[in-house]
């Protein structure tokens, strides 16, 4: 460290991690719980497929504006108030589903759920990066598997929930109310980004090229997009491509989450050793690898450890990206930070809507082809974390 580092150290380096771990699981749990519950709050309040399907894009919408409004907010306020205030949003906001009655009603908590989701997404990842800052490796890929922790277990409390016939108000309202509190625990221990008196050679820093933000950001986006395919698509290739029962395609989205949540535990000491431009590079080259498998191979087992390879190369690239981002300009770490994971977000929100545009006209795996292209591109351009590195 030096004498110019920009961190303002407000707690314990590993408090500030488990606070941080907290958050991204906290993160991943609430929005886990707002999925879980779709098809019943869908059912509660009588909207159509299309409706909702609708609703859903004014969530992503919403958690795009909170992430751009965020960045900013996190290099003015500070990370010890945004963190804490977004979370505390999030679990207020996740009440509303439950209560709403009606398309617009579910409309307005869904904006609220989208904006604090972008809002803690953004901030908790800023800390993410001055929390790394503190360690002499990388540690960003396991706040990430948190993140998918946090997923899980919303799964199977969601899941348990339903099954005893729990009202949807009251699981969502004490998930949210569990959001809050441990917003509040964890905000204690965060850690404070801030920019000391600039000395002569800090002032002739120039801020980092545009060109090399938006790099960072067309990478995020070509992993997050084939991310998002994973996600809606996994299944529905078993069942309809490779005609299996339901029950059977779930494991092709499992086998891609796992491994994805494995990988990002991993991913850490393997970036130590071999940097974060070969993490991103060479996971995107496994990922095509993987879905090539499942493009070109008919059987269900071959294509269960395609999808497992797809997710375990797409483990750790965005977490490096991230990183990246955040470290390019301390001054304004949050906003640059938002443009890279807004272009990411908007990259997981258009896969499953342009995989879908392309099934239309052909046959499900054979739009696959369009992550596996995307996933090339990043083995390509890669190297720009390098860049990044000698900027």
């Amino acid at each position: 460290m030096t004498a110019t580092d920009t961190r303002l150290q407000t707690a314990p380096p590993r408090a500030a991690r488990v606070a941080t771990w907290m958050y991204f699981g906290l993160n991943g749990f609430a929005v886990g719980m707002w999925v879980v519950h779709i098809p019943s709050i869908e059912q509660k309040t009588g909207i159509t497929h299309s409706t909702l399907g609708l609703l859903l894009l004014v969530l992503g919408g919403a958690a795009f504006t909170g992430m751009q409004v965020a960045g900013p907010l996190v290099d003015k306020l500070g990370q010890r108030r945004l963190v804490p205030a977004a979370g505390i949003l999030l679990g207020i906001a996740l009440a509303g589903p439950g209560l709403a009655t009606n398309w617009w009603t579910l409309g307005l908590t869904l904006i609220l759920i989208g904006f604090g989701n972008g809002s803690i997404d953004v901030g908790m990842n800023a800390q993410a990066v001055v929390v790394e800052r503190g360690y002499p490796r990388p540690i960003m890929a396991a706040f990430h598997a948190m993140w998918s922790i946090g997923g899980a277990i919303a799964a199977v409390v969601g899941a348990a929930t339903l099954r005893a016939d729990v009202p949807p108000e009251i699981t969502l309202a004490s998930a949210g109310v569990l959001c809050i509190v441990l917003s509040l625990v964890a905000s204690r221990f965060l850690l404070e980004a801030t920019v000391p008196p600039e000395d002569h050679v800090e002032e002739e820093r120039a801020r980092p090229p545009a060109k090399l933000v938006w790099a960072l950001g067309g990478l995020a986006f070509g992993l997050m997009l084939s991310e998002g395919v994973a996600n809606d698509w996994a299944a529905l290739h078993f069942r309809d491509i490779l005609g299996t029962s339901v029950s059977t395609a779930a494991y092709a989205y499992g086998a891609f989450a796992v491994a994805m949540t494995v990988g990002r535990f991993l991913t850490d000491r393997v970036a130590a050793v071999v940097g974060p431009a070969a993490i991103v590079r060479w996971g995107a080259a496994m990922a095509a690898v993987g879905l090539t498998l499942v493009i070109v191979v008919p059987w269900v087992p071959v294509a269960l450890v395609g999808w497992a390879i797809f997710g375990l190369g797409l483990a750790g690239g965005v977490p490096q990206l991230f990183t990246a981002a955040g470290n390019l300009d301390p001054r304004s770490s949050g906003a640059l930070m938002a443009r890279v994971v807004g272009l990411g977000y908007v990259g997981l929100l258009a896969g499953p809507a342009l995989i879908g545009g392309l099934a239309h006209w052909m046959p499900l795996n054979i739009a696959f082809i369009l992550p596996v292209v995307l996933c090339v591109l990043t083995f390509f351009g890669g190297p720009v974390l390098k860049k990044q590195d000698a900027s």
